[in-house]
C-alpha cells in the first residue's frame, strides 16, 4: 500500500491572541501514520481533540516559547497526567532550550517541583537538530525572532513541509525551505520588522526557497487574511493561500 501522504491541519493561526473564531498558532502534522502537535498556542488543544487525543500523538513540537505558540502546553500538562489520558511512556516534546524549566515555573505551586518529566520526555532543540518520528523526518533551524526560535521541515514519502515558527527574513528559513512542497510562513507585520516577516517577505522567502506552494499564517491584526494573500500574491507567483482555522492541506 502507498504510504499516507504528509497532511498538515490548522488548528489556530491568530496572533497575539486567539478571536473568537480562531484559536494561536497551532497545528497537526501527519504522515506515514505519525501525528505531531507543531505549536501549542492558545486555545489549540480543543480542535486537536477533533483528530487526535493526547495519548495518539507521537510528538509536539514548539518552535519558540511565546504563549501564543506554546501556552497550552500547560492544559496539556494536566491532561496527560490527571484526567481520562493514559499513555504508556511520557509524549515527547522538542522545544527550545529552557522549556522544561519554563513550563514547571508556570505549573509548580510548591515547594516541590511539578513532575514535568512524568509527562514530557522533553528534548531540547539545537540548530540543524535532526529527528524521526514514525515516518516522519523533522529538522529545525535557528531563525532570527530576538529570542531562542526554530523553524521546522518536516518530510515524509518524498513530500516535505516547512514551517517557518516566528522570524524575521534569514538565510537559515530560506536554506531550510529549499525546494519545499509547501512553506508554512508567517505574515505578522504589515511594515518590516526585526522580528517577523510581511506578506512580502513572505512572499520572497518562498520565491528564494523555491517552494512550490505558499500558505500564510500568523497574520497580525493590522491586517486582514485576504489583504495577506493580495500582497504575497503580488510577489510570489506560485499558490498563496491563507492558513484558515480547520483547513487541512494535502502535501
Amino acid at each position: 500500500m502507498p504510504a499516507e501522504p504528509l497532511h498538515l491541519t490548522v488548528l489556530g493561526s491568530a496572533t497575539p491572541y486567539p478571536s473568537a473564531d480562531n484559536p494561536c498558532s497551532g497545528y497537526l502534522v501527519s504522515g506515514g501514520g505519525a501525528r505531531v502537535w507543531v505549536d501549542a498556542g492558545t486555545g489549540t488543544l480543543g480542535p486537536l481533540q477533533r483528530y487526535a487525543r493526547l495519548d495518539e500523538l507521537d510528538a509536539i513540537w514548539i518552535s519558540h516559547l511565546h504563549a501564543d505558540h506554546s501556552a497550552d502546553l500547560l492544559t496539556a500538562y494536566y491532561g496527560l497526567l490527571y484526567a481520562d489520558i493514559r499513555r504508556a511512556a511520557p509524549i515527547p516534546l522538542y522545544g527550545p532550550p529552557g522549556i522544561a524549566d519554563r513550563l514547571a515555573g508556570f505549573l509548580t505551586n510548591s515547594a516541590v517541583r511539578s513532575p514535568i518529566e512524568s509527562a514530557f520526555a522533553v528534548t531540547e532543540l539545537s540548530d540543524g537538530h535532526r529527528s524521526t518520528v514514525g515516518a516522519l523526518s523533522l529538522t529545525s533551524r535557528a531563525v532570527e525572532h530576538g529570542m531562542p526560535a526554530f523553524a521546522l521541515r518536516v518530510e515524509t514519502a518524498g513530500r516535505s513541509l516547512v514551517y517557518s515558527g516566528d522570524t524575521a527574513p534569514c538565510r537559515a528559513l530560506t536554506e531550510l525551505a529549499e525546494d519545499c512542497d509547501a512553506l508554512l510562513c508567517e505574515a505578522d507585520t504589515p511594515e518590516p520588522d526585526p522580528a517577523h516577516h510581511t506578506p512580502e517577505d513572505a512572499a520572497d522567502t518562498a520565491t528564494a526557497a523555491h517552494a512550490r506552494r505558499l500558505i500564510l499564517t500568523h497574520v497580525g491584526r493590522a491586517l486582514t487574511p485576504a489583504q495577506a494573500v493580495a500582497r504575497a500574491s503580488a510577489r510570489f507567483a506560485g499558490p498563496v493561500v491563507h492558513a484558515d482555522p480547520g483547513a487541512t492541506f494535502a502535501i
